[in-house]
């Protein structure tokens, strides 16, 4: 017997749930696949729980800045009540009861297991088949990467989400890979007392933002401590049951812990959309502005290649949700794409580069300002470092891209974000009136910078 609804959705993290729960809403009889937990890495392993991490941790930082401030203070770094938040608060201890009857109380059909396509509009969930009258939903997500270092594979290294569950923080680590991920838990955990290394095969930390950025970053990394190799490439990796050690460029590094954080893995190969006529081995689908990918069949989240990010997920799941429901919510835009990563200082960016606005042969414009020099970077003091960074197309007359580095870099991007989404004018930004003293204000700098 093959099972009938009219959609289904295979995959329920955060784009796939949302999607799920307005179809079912709407009317539509929804099936949802999942085989780990609902809600998927956000909640349980990655933005929640690792900036809850991030959040104790800059509250060691801030309290170790009182005395060029405000008098003396004594920090006792304590992992327990991190651990036990994340258990209480983010992740039940991973337990998806309350995300999966949420789904089920709007009206979500909740199937366990991995799906695959079959055909045009049939899944096979554990050998049971189901059909989609009106659409097929892929939400698969990523998993961690594993670099082919000679050695690693036979060893208890960390992912992020063992980082998480992490009870207590260990006495060294090594963090191969100085991305987004692997910055973020390298500072947490060094702020926390643990002697950490981050190794990273790119020049530079961050390597898809602004160099200034990586650089920015790896500076007060070091400052705090944290042993930053750059350039470096790992010969080898082994584990004697006790330590870690690493052959980097022919040094041998040691460590209680090795965490690697060198990226995603697409879950695309295992969708089964060789049935449509597409490559399961290719890195990513090609999706139109609806995120179709065939007819009648939809791929959001980030197996769709336009940015592992939740808010992506959740942007195109709207996006696919209004196509399959006949609503006019217009096709996906990519070319003002926010993310920040949550170090201290936090590095906020959107849309393209200066390399990458080059490269595309626009006519740049770049303007910047160190966040210090700012009224509000001096009132700060203690953790001001930062800068704006605004790369603008001349021809046209707007921002393309932008940088927010600094104490809420994230939040000072929202504005940047607005600027190269609604593609503002120059003039319109330069007219406007930046309230003082604030960090955001260094925008107005940035842009009399511009040239």
């Amino acid at each position: 017997m093959t099972d009938l609804a009219d959609v289904v959705v295979v995959g329920l993290g955060p784009g796939g749930e949302a999607l799920a729960g307005e179809l079912a809403e709407a009317g539509l009889s929804v099936v949802g696949v999942e085989s780990r937990l609902v809600g998927g890495e956000c909640p349980y392993y990655g933005c929640i729980p690792s900036k809850m991490i991030v959040r104790a941790a800059g509250t060691l930082a801030e309290a170790r800045r009182v005395h060029s401030l405000a008098g003396d203070a004594v920090v006792s770094p304590d992992w327990t009540p991190v651990a036990e938040r994340i258990r209480s608060e983010a992740t039940d201890d991973w337990n998806d009861a309350v995300a999966a009857k949420r789904l089920a109380d709007k009206g979500v059909r909740l199937v366990r297991g991995r799906g695959r396509l079959s055909g045009p509009r049939t899944l096979v969930v554990d050998g049971a088949s189901i059909t989609a009258r009106r659409a097929i939903v892929l939400n698969p997500g990523t998993e961690p990467s594993i670099p082919p270092i000679p050695g690693l594979a036979a060893t208890p290294y960390w992912t992020n989400r063992d980082a998480v569950a992490a009870t207590a923080a260990p006495a060294s680590l090594m963090v191969i890979g100085g991305g987004a991920i692997g910055s973020e838990l390298a500072q947490a955990f060094a702020r926390f007392g643990t002697r950490t290394t981050v190794l990273e095969a790119a020049p530079g930390l961050l390597p898809p933002e602004e160099p200034e950025a990586g650089e920015l970053l790896a500076g007060v990394l070091r400052e705090e401590g944290i042993t930053v190799l750059a350039g470096a490439h790992i010969d080898r990796v082994d584990h004697d049951g006790a330590m870690f050690t690493a052959v980097v460029d022919g040094h041998s590094l040691a460590a209680e812990r090795l965490l690697v954080a060198t990226g995603r893995t697409s879950n695309l190969a295992s969708t089964g959309i060789e049935v449509l006529g597409l490559d399961p081995a290719a890195r990513f689908p090609e999706v139109d502005a609806f995120l179709q990918i065939a007819d009648g069949v939809y791929a959001i989240g980030d197996v769709a290649g336009k940015g592992a990010f939740t808010h992506m997920s959740m942007y195109q799941a709207s996006i696919a949700a209004g196509h399959i429901l006949g609503l006019d919510r217009g096709g996906a835009e990519y070319h003002a794409v926010p993310r920040v990563t949550f170090t201290d200082p936090e590095i906020g960016s959107v849309g393209m580069t200066e390399s990458q606005a080059r490269e595309k042969g626009l006519q740049v414009l770049v303007g910047s300002t160190d966040l210090p020099s700012s009224s509000r970077g001096w009132i700060h003091k203690a953790g001001n470092q930062g800068f704006i960074k605004l790369v603008a197309d001349a021809e046209q007359g707007v921002l393309v891209g932008a940088t927010a580095a600094g104490p809420s870099g994230g939040e000072v991007l929202s504005a940047l974000v607005l600027a190269v989404h609604a593609r503002i004018p120059l003039a319109t930004l330069r007219r406007m009136i930046y309230a003082y003293p604030t960090f955001h204000r260094a925008i107005e700098t940035a842009l009399t910078n511009l040239a």
